[in-house]
């Protein structure tokens, strides 16, 4: 009955996050922070994984150009709502972007940390809106580390530090159901750094299944890194139950260069419950699946989105990715987000 009702709510909706307010936790819809999130388009890639069925979620759409403004929204939405006097978090791009946007939105005071060699666009991007900018040496843990030590209360709402970031990224499962109308597709296809959207969705799927809305059977998650920073690659392949950090990570891909994610036990925990699979993609595949996607489909895809592509046409050539099969690949931002 809860199922019915809400699908009944949606056809009158706009198509952003929100429309799936009932399933999300926050007190004052009307004053939400809302610029335009979500709702992000599912593009078939025609005979780009033959035979196999291929879809791109194109994430790149939203406000700042990456699905990190999902969490964001509900991040920054709450944290006002719980009277946060500021808001802050380390990142090596993308995050630190919408941080930035989304806090400036709410009114909140808001400081961001990257690794000294992030992309210059990425200091531009956030300085742009005002807000407080470090960096510090080392990698994301080490930009985290120093964070900590800055004074002041401000709430860190860094991945997995707070709830409400997963809220927001549960948003794409809820969006997949209802562009598949309901039947999910067999393979799920995900750069991995810190994990939250697979948590997300495999909650979002949870609370559809609850409602009587999923017919048919649950996604197999597909973890992709880099090969130069692949700690979730690496325990998943041992069997491990958590990731050791990975030391000393290589790669450009700066969504993906997280040598420790907080929830590494939870992410291999939902994959391996879904059946799924862990890849490790090559550093030099990223620019030439940028370009060949750009030639053939006319899509600018971001380098994490490049990664989880080129894995999923891996997968189906060595015919992991069985015949058929419907498979959604995560393109996660904007390669102009890090000046690309």
């Amino acid at each position: 009955r809860r199922g019915r009702r809400l699908r009944r709510a949606l056809a009158a909706r706009p198509w952003t996050l929100w429309r799936y307010r009932e399933l999300l936790p926050l007190v004052d819809f009307d004053g939400r922070v809302d610029l335009g999130e979500g709702g992000t388009p599912l593009v078939p890639l025609v005979g780009a994984g033959a035979p196999a069925r291929l879809w791109l979620k194109n994430e790149a759409g939203n406000p700042t150009g990456s699905f990190k403004d999902r969490g964001m929204a509900l991040a920054v939405t709450r944290a006002r709502e719980l009277g946060a006097p500021g808001v802050e978090l380390a990142s090596a791009g993308n995050a630190a972007i919408s941080l930035a946007a989304y806090a400036t939105a709410a009114g909140l005071p808001w400081r961001v940390a990257l690794p000294a060699d992030a992309p210059e666009a990425v200091e531009r991007r956030c300085r742009a809106h005002g807000g407080e900018v470090l960096r510090f040496p080392g990698t994301l843990v080490e930009a985290g580390q120093r964070l900590a030590e800055q004074e002041g209360d401000f709430w860190n709402v860094s991945t997995l530090r707070e709830p409400y970031r997963v809220e927001g990224k549960k948003t794409m499962g809820l969006e997949l159901a209802e562009q598949f109308d309901w039947r999910l597709p067999e393979w799920i296809v995900y750069p991995t750094g810190g994990g939250t959207g697979i948590l997300g969705m495999r909650k979002a799927f949870d609370e559809l299944a609850a409602a009587g809305l999923l017919r048919g059977p649950r996604p197999r998650f597909v973890v992709v890194q880099m090969a130069g920073c692949a700690p979730i690659v690496r325990a998943f392949e041992r069997g491990e139950e958590s990731a050791e950090p990975w030391v000393a990570p290589q790669t450009r891909v700066w969504g993906l260069r997280v040598p420790r994610a907080l929830g590494d036990f939870l992410i291999l925990e939902a994959l391996r419950l879904s059946g799924g699979l862990a890849v490790a993609v090559d550093e030099a595949a990223i620019a030439e699946r940028q370009a060949e996607t750009a030639r053939r489909h006319g899509l600018a895809i971001g380098p994490e989105g490049a990664a989880a592509l080129e894995a999923a046409l891996g997968l189906v050539e060595s015919g992991r990715i069985g015949a058929g099969e419907r498979v959604v690949v995560f393109q996660t931002g904007h390669p102009a987000n890090y000046g690309g």
